[in-house]
């Protein structure tokens, strides 16, 4: 998705910076208020803008969202394109739990960005789900269906993993409010790090290969 400003003239680095300044503060008001809550005029309020100048650079509210959720995707499945087969199994599935969970502590706003597009049902990137996003999944169920062929994991469902760890490591992204109530005291950096390690034993110690169990699986 190019700005507006980019198809009409070579940017100069004021308008780089606008546009930074744009998105910015549609994250924030995206990430509160959802794609239909939004409004341009909340944005541009947020961007300390004008609304026609705002118009400038971007014609529509759809074109600030789709900017931003092509950022994030590409952004949020990095780890999983560094899923690397030829890596230890163990070391893999740790690096991916605690590089999704890094994600969560640096990136909260651009995630609940996601949930909120989910949860209206996917209507400006569900091409990319069913496409992209689908493809890169069936690779890496792949990568871990090799890993239980060669017994250096338990039998598990793949796609079923990826979603698991998915879910746990997102939830402290977008319930960290919830989160950060129930743990009190104990809620502060830490907390990351305590799921962190939570997580490692949940996932590696229900991948373990019970001696005497035969290679091969699902």
């Amino acid at each position: 998705m190019i700005p507006r400003a980019a198809k009409t003239q070579r940017r100069t680095r004021i308008q780089e910076e606008k546009e930074e300044k744009i998105l910015e503060a549609a994250l924030d008001v995206f990430s509160a208020y959802g794609f239909r809550g939004a409004t341009i005029d909340q944005i541009a309020d947020a961007a300390g803008m004008s609304k026609p100048n705002l118009l400038y650079y971007f014609r529509t509210k759809e074109a600030i969202h789709r900017t931003l959720l092509d950022r994030m995707l590409f952004t949020w499945l990095e780890p999983l394109r560094a899923f690397d087969p030829e890596g230890n199994p163990e070391s893999e599935i740790r690096s991916y739990i605690r590089r999704k969970l890094e994600m969560s502590r640096d990136f909260p706003r651009e995630s609940r960005l996601f949930a909120n597009e989910i949860l209206q049902g996917a209507p400006h990137i569900e091409d990319e789900l069913r496409g992209p996003l689908r493809e890169l999944v069936d690779e890496k169920a792949k990568v871990i269906r090799a890993w239980i062929k060669a017994g250096k994991i338990a039998p598990c469902d793949p796609h079923h993993l990826i979603f698991s760890i998915w879910s746990t490591t997102q939830h402290y992204a977008d319930f960290d409010v919830q989160v950060q109530a129930v743990l009190g005291d104990k809620s502060g950096e830490g907390r990351f790090e305590d799921a962190a390690r939570f997580l490692e034993t949940l996932f590696l110690r229900g991948l373990q290969v019970e001696k005497g169990v035969e290679k091969g699986g699902a």
